[in-house]
């Protein structure tokens, strides 16, 4: 009878551990799709990833390209401005060259007077010498005044930037 207990005892532990077995290889199983499922998932996200900075680098290259073609249109543009300013500051003081010196100075007077005393300014250094002499005597002693201290402030500056 002992034999008996000990026979089906024996049998109920190898059918428990099977059973145990079968579960552990079960879940096993279970825990290996997951991690295949989650491997998966990675993969396609890292592509994604991938893909979407692969478009932000074209898209910032694009941007970076563009920037430094506006830049260029830009130095290109103030570089025509200047030489259209040039063209026009040249082509006033050949005017103001020709111009009898009381004339030129009425002019000046009448321009200071309504404040544009950087203007002339600019006309007066582009001037040959020997005019803007000629102009100083029949401009008001104001405008004569201001314009002989902005010349002056104009070769001390010049003076300190050769240096």
């Amino acid at each position: 009878m002992s034999y008996r207990i000990l026979v089906l005892l024996f049998f109920s532990v190898c059918l428990n551990a099977q059973e145990t077995s079968s579960s552990l290889t079960r879940q096993k199983i279970e825990v290996m799709e997951l991690k295949k499922e989650l491997n998966n998932f990675y993969n396609e996200k890292e592509q994604e990833y991938q893909e979407r900075k692969k478009e932000l680098e074209s898209i910032l290259s694009q941007i970076e390209k563009e920037k430094n073609e506006i830049k260029k249109l830009h130095d290109n543009n103030l570089e025509i401005l200047k030489d259209i300013r040039l063209e026009i500051e040249s082509k006033t003081a050949k005017i103001y060259n020709g111009m009898k010196a009381k004339n030129a100075a009425d002019i000046f007077n009448q321009m200071i007077s309504e404040g544009k005393i950087d203007d002339v300014f600019d006309i007066i250094l582009k001037l040959k010498e020997n005019n803007v002499t000629q102009i100083m005597k029949f401009l008001s002693v104001t405008n004569a005044s201001i314009l002989t201290q902005k010349l002056e402030n104009f070769n001390l500056d010049n003076n300190k930037k050769d240096r």
